[in-house]
């Protein structure tokens, strides 16, 4: 991409997408195009269609998406499906239309099977069963997948999708309700240090593995992408090691400053077991990581402390 060139992002103000305008506007990306959703709602055929002929953009990133924890996608997975098929299906056809450059598709980590082998190969994708508790979402971001592959074969086009392993940082959704483990951690032990709670109670056994992702590396890694790799085949994106989240949780407790007990409910869902990609592909790309996990929670809890009267209740 040239410093110029006109660059729609779509889900400019998620975890993802404003990390990545963060990053654009650092490198000196002068074009960038952003609509909120009251301005461009993507879920409307007729508007998307209406933005991409009038504003012809070279290159999007598509990083919007319906998104949240385990709580959300077992409450409302019809939502999920139809809200991220419906974005997917309106972008990428009318980038098609509109003869976009490239796009840049973000997936997620979920769309592996439950039992893969670990650490996850690309390959892995469509090779067994997925985990029930985030089906819908994952079956959407599948279609994005497929969607994307398939435009590439049939229409020449050039469309990348990248897989995010677990993403925190600044700008993330702590909602207990809808929130993904990390900051819905942050939150809960935050809480319960003003609240001078004797313990945190906490779902499952700790036990499941997770890796973690720092939004603004995972940014970094997307520009990477969008400027170097022009290929269909999926690209993991992570950081090559992954943690129990009794491990994260002692983590958290220890920065947020958290003096009492964590307890267990391990009547409550653990979800899938373990999830580490094998990120051998974008390291053989020339990408790498540079955020530890500690130092991105620190950072994640400094930005959630300067920003308490506008973070979602």
């Amino acid at each position: 991409m040239n410093k110029d060139s006109k660059i729609f992002l779509a889900g400019h103000r998620g975890l993802v997408g404003s990390a990545i305008l963060r990053l654009l506007k650092k490198e000196g990306y002068t074009n960038i195009l952003i609509k909120s959703r009251e301005e461009l709602d993507l879920l409307d055929d007729n508007k998307v269609k209406e933005f991409f002929q009038t504003e012809k953009p070279d290159y999007v990133f598509l990083a919007a998406a319906k998104v949240g924890g385990i709580v959300a996608n077992s409450t409302k997975p019809a939502e999920f499906i139809y809200e991220n098929l419906k974005i997917e299906i309106n972008v990428i056809h009318n980038s098609y239309l509109s003869r976009v450059k490239k796009l840049l598709f973000l997936g997620s980590s979920c769309i592996y099977p439950k039992l893969a082998k670990q650490p996850i190969k690309e390959e892995y994708l469509l090779s067994d069963y997925l985990e029930k508790s985030n089906i819908a979402y994952a079956v959407a971001k599948i279609a994005g997948i497929v969607m994307a592959q398939k435009y590439n074969e049939q229409y020449g086009t050039n469309f990348i999708c990248a897989m995010p392993s677990n993403l925190y940082g600044l700008g993330d959704n702590f909602n207990l309700n809808d929130s993904h483990v990390l900051p819905a951690l942050i939150r809960k032990f935050h809480q319960a240090k003003e609240n001078q709670d004797d313990s945190v109670e906490l779902w499952g056994t700790g036990t499941p593995k997770r890796e973690f992702i720092y939004i603004d590396d995972l940014a970094e890694a997307c520009l990477f992408l969008m400027n170097n790799y022009n290929e269909s085949e999926i690209v993991n994106i992570g950081v090559g090691e992954d943690f129990s989240i009794k491990e994260l949780a002692e983590i958290i407790k220890e920065e947020v400053g958290f003096m009492g007990d964590i307890k267990w409910d391990t009547s409550k869902p653990d979800g899938t077991s373990r999830k580490l990609l094998d990120v051998s592909k974008i390291k053989g790309l020339g990408w790498e990581p540079k955020t530890g996990l500690r130092e991105g929670i620190k950072k994640t809890y400094s930005w959630f402390l300067g920003n308490l009267d506008n973070i979602r209740k």
